[in-house]
């Protein structure tokens, strides 16, 4: 069943959401403040276990949902509401519309379009020199395909509908703290207490599909250069455990992309990041089915 809702859902997903804003899930936000203020007053133990409350309560309806409708017409009934689950869980952007919107900001020299949408996919402000901007945008596209489509179908197959909306409502509340996290340095306050919680939780999540995603972009590209770079990377990694994923997902990206560009071509790297981003969800798909057709005919 979880095999079917996921075609479906992958399929509607690719054609009729590219021109809604159905996963935005802004609606989300208030709920989302009132939880991060009260976390950012606890003591750390507290604050975790108060974050994990207020991320468990959201799935606490497809959890019964899911269960109501398991045995409805041998199942059809969930099949369906599962593959409408994960096109909302799904996002919240479409990563391949974003990208195009960024090379046609590039190509019209619209800087202001270009400085937004590398705000929107990197998460931090843009930087200011080109090379490093369009590295960083690179990058993010690596990054970002783990939080937005491979996590997402990770914990829909391992899980169902409840593990997906689960991970969006993390990913949702993640990038909620992240943005007001920088509101805050921007008026000069020091880092909210509650960033580091959520980013652990999440980190947490998306450790397992960030190295079965790193797997994929080897698979997908040079699988040499993906391992040696992903290697290397680990030989003076020191960061906080929830940076490394991001960190893996670059290196592992980078090297299978393996292509020189030149100096001038400052849209190549990115759309070359989104080719591998799509054949990897192809290896993706292929192990899924296969794996869940031989674990049926078993």
């Amino acid at each position: 069943m979880k095999l079917i809702a996921l075609f479906l859902g992958l399929l509607f997903e690719r054609t009729a959401t590219r021109a809604l804003h159905l996963r935005e899930l802004r609606w989300l936000d208030p709920y989302f403040d009132a939880a991060l203020v009260r976390v950012a007053r606890l003591s750390r133990p507290v604050a975790y276990l108060v974050a994990v409350v207020a991320i468990g309560l959201p799935a606490l309806p497809i959890l019964g949902l899911a269960i109501a409708f398991g045995d409805i017409l041998n199942g059809l009934i969930y099949i369906a509401f599962a593959a409408l689950v994960l096109v909302f869980s799904l996002g919240p952007r479409d990563l391949g519309r974003e990208v195009d919107e960024y090379a046609e900001a590039v190509e019209n020299g619209d800087q202001e379009a270009v400085k937004r949408l590398t705000k929107e996919l990197i998460e931090s402000d843009a930087p200011g020199e080109e090379g490093r901007r369009v590295l960083a945008v690179e990058e993010a596209v690596l990054v970002r395909a783990n939080n937005r489509i491979f996590g997402v179908i990770f914990w829909f197959m391992v899980l169902g509908a409840t593990g997906v909306w689960l991970f969006r409502v993390t990913d949702l509340m993640r990038r909620r703290a992240v943005f007001e996290a920088g509101r805050a340095r921007e008026r000069g306050d020091p880092e909210p207490r509650y960033l580091i919680v959520v980013q652990s939780l999440f980190g947490l999540l998306a450790w397992i599909p960030a190295r079965l995603l790193a797997v994929g972009y080897a698979m997908a590209g040079s699988f040499e250069d993906a391992v040696s770079d992903w290697r290397a990377y680990y030989e003076d990694c020191s960061d906080k455990f929830f940076h490394v994923s991001d960190d893996v997902l670059a290196c592992a990206g980078r090297g299978a992309i393996r292509e020189q560009f030149s100096s001038e071509a400052a849209l190549q790297p990115i759309r070359a990041a989104m080719r591998l981003v799509n054949r990897t969800l192809l290896v993706w798909v292929t192990v899924i089915s296969v794996l869940t057709i031989v674990g049926g005919a078993a």
